[in-house]
Formats: C-alpha cells, structure tokens, sequence
C-alpha cells in the first residue's frame, strides 16, 4: 500500500506566547509548554496507537531510514521535527490522523492553554507524489499559510459576575500564586489558567536545562534578580536574540539535492534521511554552542565566585539563562555586563559546531541582538527591541554581502542598544533622534574575525578594554566623558580635543588605518562613540 496522511504542526503566535509577560518564570515555562507540544506530547499521543505501531526515530541510534513504507504494520511515522514543523506520516486511514490531532490538541486545551498549533493533512501516495512538493505546495504554502493568515477568532470568556483579573494576561484568574510554584510568600499574584500552566512548567524547564548545560555546583537563575545585579552599582540584564541566516533556504535545498533526478520512491525515502540528517545535526549543533557559552562564563568565575573579578554571583545562581533553544534559533538572558561577550561567543561556537553539517555546505551563520536594560524593565519590550536590533544585523548581512550572492562572504553579525533609561520608538527612529541619523554608531558589525575586515566585535572588543584598562584612559572616566562629548562635533573637534589634553592618538583598531586613531571618525561614522558607551556594560571573559 503506498496511501498515506502527510501531516504537518505549526505553531503561530509564538513570541507573543514566550514574551508576553514580563515575568521572566512565565517566560520560562511559556517556552517549555511549547517544546511539549511540538515534541513530547506529539510522541505521547503517537504510543497511544501502540509502541509496536509506530515508528519515532533516534537521532542517539542514527535512525535514518523510514520504516512506515516497509512495515505493513505501522500506522504511523514522525518523520523529523524541525524549523519550527513538526512532520508526520500516517497509514491511509483518515481517522488516525484526526485521532491524533483531538488528542493533541485537547491536551493543549488543558495543560497549555493560550498556545495555538495549526494542523493541516493531505493525502499523499508514496509512489507517485514527492513528499517535499506535498509539504511546501500543499501543506505549508497552502493549507497552513491560509490558517495563519485568517486564524479562528480565540473569544475567551471574560468573566461571569464580579471577577479578578490575571495581572499578565488581563483575562479572569483562577488562582492566587502565593507561596506557590516557587514564588516566595508575599510575591504572590492573581493569575489566569495560562499563566498557572506556564508557572507549573517552568521547574521541569530548569531541571531540563541544567542537565544539559552543566553538571556542576552552579544553577540556572530562575528570576531576573539571579542574574548577579549589583546593588547601587549595576542593575542591568542583556536579552539576547540569535537566529540564524538562511537556515529554512538551506534546508530546502538540501532536500531538493539528496532527491533530484530519482524515481519518486527513492526521492522520498532520501528526503526524509536529508531533512532528518540536517534537522538533527543543527538541534545538536545549537544546544553544544549554548553549552560552550555557558563553559566561557563558568571559567570565568573566581575562587570567590566573582565573575572576572568584577562581581558576585548570587547563590550558587549562573547569571546567564537560555529561554528558546534547541537549534538555531536562541533566546538567552544574561548578567547586563556580560551580554556583549556572551553573545558573541555564542555566534562563534555556532559557526565552530556547524561547520560540518551534512549538506556540505560549510559552516552555518547566525545574527544576534542585544537589547539591555533596567532589571525590571518590562520583559516584552526588551524582547521586542532584541527581535528588531537581529534584524538589523540581518539586513547589515544582506546589504555587504549583496543579497547573499557569494556564500563564502556571508558572516555572524551583532547588534546591540544599551537603554539607559525608557526607549521612545523603533531602534531605527532612536538611532536617527540620539544618534545624529545613525553616524555616530558603528553598529551593527561582524561578530568576530574575518578576513580583511577591520571592524569586527573582537577589535572593537579590544577598543573598550583600552578605554577601561590602559593609560592614558585608565580610571579618567571625566576625561572620557568629555570626549564622548566632543566625538559629536566631528573630527576637527576631536584632534583639537587630543591635542590639548597631549593625547597622541585613540585607542587603535588593529586592522584600521592610521588616521582613524587620530580623527575618530571613517567614512561618514564615528567608530570611538559606541566603545565609550559599552565601557559600563563589557566584562572581558576570555572570549
């Protein structure tokens, strides 16, 4: 028999979902419940038609063939979960297929509510129709686009009678938090079932989380204040968002190669192998390159359980906490003054665990941005802004590498903003009000070294430690201020400023030409302005 249900679960909403609240347990718990039901609660239901029935395969056994077209007795098959798609095979029997998603999606009703999946079926034959032409023209690009664009109206009900209102959603409560779920007597609030269910998720997510990042004495912050805030001194966190580039084109075409010019059978069966091949491969390539972060941060900390020297961890707490992860796609919270190196060891290590994918293609890139601000500053706009400063890297990247027309050019890049206060507007807007229409930043720039580049983190890097640790600059934070100041007048203020304090020349970029070190300005842009801003908010880890 080669009738099959070629089945595909999509998610929609999901920032807003995981970065609705600006509470970072909510957060937390929010990514959890996401990764059950694209993964976990997938394989639940799927046993549910018997273990000797279906086929789920292990990447940790290279399980790579599919088995659903050879064994009569199967009726169903995930065949990968990747790139946001979770993709299934079902034997010909409609009803297995709609068995399935009621039990599915009845479980989000009841332990995830407020997250929507989308699922769409179509009848597929294995012998005459490719799987990849089913799934991008039919399922995706059709019948999951067409849901995404005109989605069910969600009407909750609002409340009968005098109610409580759930101060993260707005919608009815149902519980008080206090003393629950971890939350500290007299911390407590009113909150709505999908608020409850995000809490009751967010220690399995912690538990989760620190089996993989490390077996050590060090935990995973739970709350914003575990990020090692200084008191009177520094109460900054960094919301870091890095996504890679090209990723889904890559996949694509991966699966169009390992299936091209072969009957349709073979085609099919070598485009699961690839996707499954590819999908793995990056999964684990994202969780090693989180894993390196986090080893860069631990063997920074002292005997004193000082980060650099620079400031105390609080209780055993890892100031650093992946929120999104598992593949390309990462969203970590971190310490405000080590957001910068953190992110940018990231991009490197991402590129150091890819540079071996299966496709061949060479290493995989991503883009970062990093938004830091107040402790306390709501959650979901620091979100927001992290989400607009990676595309900024990401169109940075498209502009110097002309719309990606050589792939051997394209770089990981970074962009950041340090809010010091409220943010009025996009970063675009602020950037043209605060920043002189973006001439006096040099950002976004390439996340490391690269061939005959000059302007890369690791020299800029290089800059603000000059400006922190060396002489004529070291502990002169009056005479940087001032020359913060003058950098806005452009360069016939800034020599003038050098030449009165007999100051020879600025702190240099390696790779840079002599005079930017004397004029502090190239081309049109300020190149010193961003590193005296960054001074506050850059601990040197070794990266």
């Amino acid at each position: 028999m080669s009738q099959y249900i070629a089945t595909v679960i999509d998610t929609t909403g999901i920032q807003k979902y995981i970065f609705g609240s600006n509470r970072l347990k909510e957060n937390i718990g929010a990514s959890h419940l996401v990764k059950l039901a694209t993964t976990d609660w997938v394989e639940e239901f799927l046993k549910d038609f018997g273990v000797d029935k279906i086929h789920i395969p292990k990447p940790e056994e290279n399980q790579l063939e599919p088995r659903i077209t050879q064994e009569e007795n199967l009726v169903a098959e995930l065949i990968y979960a990747g790139g946001g798609n979770t993709v299934l095979l079902f034997r010909n029997l409609e009803e297995h297929a709609r068995k399935f998603t009621r039990k599915l999606t009845k479980k989000l009703l009841e332990e995830a509510p407020g997250l929507n999946l989308v699922i769409a079926h179509h009848p597929f034959d294995w012998e005459r129709q490719l799987l990849q032409d089913i799934m991008e023209n039919h399922l995706i690009k059709c019948q999951l686009d067409a849901q995404k664009r005109q989605p069910r109206p969600s009407v909750p009900l609002l409340g009968l009678g005098v109610t409580a209102t759930c101060k993260s959603t707005g919608l009815v409560a149902v519980e008080n938090t206090e003393d629950k779920y971890g939350i500290p007597k007299g911390e407590g609030y009113l909150a709505s079932r999908e608020i409850v269910a995000k809490l009751k998720a967010a220690n399995d997510a912690n538990s989760e989380l620190e089996q993989m990042l490390f077996n050590s004495k060090y935990k995973v912050a739970r709350d914003v204040d575990d990020m090692g805030r200084s008191e009177q001194e520094s109460s900054y966190i960094a919301v870091v968002h890095a996504d890679g580039n090209r990723m889904g084109k890559r996949f694509e075409d991966y699966g169009k190669a390992e299936s091209k010019n072969k009957p349709i059978p073979d085609a099919n069966r070598d485009f699961i192998i690839a996707m499954r091949k590819l999908s793995w491969a990056v999964q684990k390539a994202g969780k090693q390159a989180l894993i390196a972060t986090a080893d860069l941060l631990i063997k920074a900390i002292d005997k004193d359980n000082k980060v650099a020297g620079q400031f105390q961890i609080k209780d055993n707490y890892l100031p650093f906490r992946p929120i999104v992860y598992g593949g390309d796609d990462v969203v970590f919270v971190c310490d405000g003054r080590i957001g910068l190196p953190l992110a940018a060891k990231f991009l490197k290590a991402f590129e150091e665990e890819t540079k071996d994918l299966p496709d061949g293609k060479g290493k995989a890139t991503a883009c970062a941005g990093i938004a830091i601000v107040k402790t306390h500053y709501p959650f979901s706009r620091a979100y927001e802004l992290c989400e607009q400063l990676c595309s900024n890297a990401k169109k940075f990247l498209r502009k110097e590498t002309d719309d990606y027309s050589d792939r051997k050019l394209i770089f990981s890049a970074l962009d950041w903003h340090i809010a010091a206060s409220g943010l009025l507007g996009s970063i675009g807007e602020i950037r043209e009000r605060e920043y002189q229409n973006g001439n006096l930043t040099t950002r976004p720039m390439r996340s490391h070294e690269y061939t005959d580049f000059w302007l890369t983190w690791t020299d800029f890097a290089e800059v603000v430690r000059a400006f922190n640790e060396k002489e004529p600059w070291k502990d002169k934070r009056n005479k940087i201020i001032a020359l913060r100041e003058v950098l806005r007048e452009g360069i016939t203020a800034t020599e003038q400023f050098l030449k009165a304090y007999a100051i020879d020349e600025l702190p240099a970029f390696p790779k840079a030409n002599s005079s930017l070190k004397e004029k502090g300005w190239d081309r049109g842009h300020c190149r010193y302005f961003d590193a005296i801003e960054a001074m506050e908010f850059y601990i040197p880890l070794g990266e």
